[in-house]
């Protein structure tokens, strides 16, 4: 069972959106909020009271008191095992480029369809990004733009230089996008090995997530 934190100062949007996660047997909401603050007190007395913490976050931006981006890089500081997915009805890249780099792992539009929200809470509890295309593309182009000269490149050649020939392999599939499922299908084996490969990847390089194994493997100039 995945436990799904909602954090959204709309009393009838969170009853909406729980209505829709809970059509998925495998998803429950399990806590509520209704601003960024509320939700870091939340989680802070969970853990102090030794009580379950949420899997995966859903994460509004605009809310009172604090907001979803300023509340997501918290959470990601002190909470690194939470993920947050975040949530908006605006279709603003600039929200998606900052909720990342605060440590959030997707980003989505409130007007999801229930088929694709399930898909993206499954994925983000299993360790994958909810990111379009677009999204990635830009975000490497806004990071290339401010690297410092070659040096942020360089530094990428060297966390990737570390990996074994089939943990590159596998960042260069992250980096096209794949899922650990799809990656998974396209080398034959295990969903669980894969997701163990992601792991030592991010151990040996020091990068955060699978958004940063994206920034760096384009950085380094790697090709698929």
């Amino acid at each position: 069972m995945i436990d799904v934190m909602l954090v959204d100062d709309i009393t009838l949007l969170r009853k909406g959106l729980t209505r829709m996660i809970e059509a998925d047997p495998g998803l429950r909401v399990a806590n509520q909020a209704s601003n960024g603050q509320e939700a870091v007190a939340m989680l802070r007395e969970l853990e102090k009271t030794g009580r379950p913490l949420p899997h995966v976050i859903l994460m509004d931006v605009r809310m009172p008191v604090m907001d979803g981006i300023s509340a997501t890089a918290i959470i990601s500081k002190e909470f690194p095992t939470v993920r947050t997915l975040i949530l908006t009805t605006y279709d603003e890249d600039d929200y998606a480029f900052t909720g990342l780099h605060a440590g959030a792992y997707g980003f989505l539009l409130k007007d999801v369809s229930t088929r694709d929200l399930h898909r993206a809470i499954h994925a983000v509890a299993d360790g994958d990004a909810v990111l379009t295309p677009r999204i990635t593309a830009e975000i490497i182009n806004r990071d290339r733009a401010h690297a410092r000269r070659n040096d942020d490149d360089a530094q990428a050649r060297r966390q990737l230089g570390r990996l074994t020939p089939r943990e590159y392999e596998i960042a260069g599939l992250i980096a096209q996008g794949l899922s650990n499922q799809e990656i998974a299908q396209r080398l034959t084996i295990e969903v669980a090995s894969v997701r163990r490969y992601v792991s030592r990847i991010l151990d040996k390089t020091g990068l955060r997530d699978r958004t940063q194994i994206v920034i760096a493997w384009f950085r380094s100039g790697a090709t698929n």
